[in-house]
């Protein structure tokens, strides 16, 4: 991890800021340096915000740290003006199909949907940007830029892959999980419904090949155990990624979200840490700030703990997670989650194994062509974020 980055100046009231990115990462970053006075042009090369998704639900974790995540926001000049429940009861299923009620007095997470919709979480950032005065211009990539930069470019490598569907449905409200390789090799596999919305998928960290098998166990074990009904269902998928960060900054630019690697290594919630990578690049940058120090302080002891937990996680096994589950659902579970984000003895000595099986890239063994850059295989090679189609 390096130390020494110089001291980021603050721009000039009048200089522009781009942003390369309007992900929530780089559309957080330039409501608050809007909100500062700061002029700011976001380049999205993509047609609209949000296009890696399609209204899908997903989770903004609120129980890493002990402030709520919206009052995080709000502290920020962020509005939770986007469509968003708050969660704090969760059916978790282990291995071998048993419930376990996880419960907590506060929310555990906000469900909030993605994609170019109203409502959803990127057009909600992009509307309060805009109403900022931030400058978007979308169908924009930008190779060379000048002055102070902050790209906020999405997943550079791809080590986690989600497929799954969207669908209508006339099931009652609720929020199921398993946590079995059975179904989600080295992950785990989630079914959210909210107002006769549904999504369901698997999320694998480990044999990509088998995504389509997975998924038709989870519609299957979800059918079974949840009374899952899908009409009109739509496929989706996609790829990202988590890892050891080891900067904030590249030949000038200050680096957010998952293109520097701020991701949650255990269940893949990046979502709360690109948003505050966001702002505190922004701070960074009025402020006249060192980023590194700002996001190492921020940031980093929870995100090493993460990458901790994923090795317990997997050397724990069917057994090692029934048994945690039983003590989460026999108490307040959201301490309990906290205290896996806190600092402690056991995630320091985890840590330096943790970080190098973090670093190894994730093969597909029936790949054999050195050049292949398909999403299963990865193959060692960058590969930009996208949809994935589900056969």
């Amino acid at each position: 991890m390096t130390q020494n980055s110089a001291v980021c100046a603050g721009p000039a009231r009048g200089d522009t800021v781009t942003v390369i990115g309007a992900g929530p990462a780089g559309l957080a970053c330039a409501i608050v340096l809007a909100r500062a006075g700061k002029r700011v042009i976001v380049h999205e090369r993509r047609r609209r915000v949000g296009a890696r998704f399609h209204g899908d639900f997903q989770g903004l974790e609120s129980w890493s740290d002990d402030i709520d995540v919206l009052d995080e926001l709000a502290s920020e000049g962020i509005r939770p003006s986007f469509e968003h429940h708050a969660i704090s009861q969760v059916t978790a299923f282990d291995g071998w199909g048993a419930r376990h009620a996880i419960r907590s007095n506060q929310p555990l997470y906000y469900l909030v949907r993605r994609g170019s919709e109203t409502g959803t979480l990127d057009h909600a950032l992009l509307e309060q940007a805009k109403a900022c005065g931030v400058e978007v211009r979308l169908s924009s990539p930008v190779k060379n830029t000048h002055g102070s930069t902050v790209e906020a470019k999405g997943p550079m490598l791809a080590n986690v892959m989600a497929v799954g569907y969207l669908f209508e449905t006339a099931m009652p409200d609720g929020q199921w999980a398993c946590f079995s390789d059975h179904l989600a090799p080295g992950g785990y596999t989630y079914l959210l419904v909210q107002g006769g919305q549904g999504t369901v998928a698997t999320c694998l960290f480990r044999e990509f090949t088998r995504n389509n098998e997975c998924l038709t166990r989870t519609i299957a074990f979800f059918t079974e155990q949840a009374g899952l009904d899908m009409r009109k269902a739509r496929p989706f998928g996609g790829v990202g990624n988590y890892g050891p960060p080891c900067r904030g900054e590249h030949e000038g630019h200050l680096l957010v979200g998952e293109q520097a690697g701020f991701q949650d290594a255990l269940a893949g919630f990046g979502m709360r840490y690109a948003l505050r990578s966001g702002v505190l690049a922004a701070h960074s940058l009025l402020e006249g700030r060192d980023y590194d120090s700002l996001w190492q302080r921020s940031l980093l002891p929870a995100i090493r703990q993460g990458i901790g937990n994923r090795l317990l996680y997997t050397k724990a096994g069917d057994r090692g997670r029934r048994a945690m589950f039983r003590r989460m659902a026999r108490r307040d579970a959201r301490p309990m989650l906290a205290k896996l984000y806190h600092p402690s003895l056991l995630g320091r000595i985890l840590y330096p194994f943790a970080r190098r099986q973090a670093r190894i890239p994730q093969h597909d063994p029936d790949c054999c062509d050195n050049a292949c850059t398909c999403l299963r295989c990865l193959c060692q090679r960058h590969v930009s974020s996208g949809t994935l189609a589900v056969r």
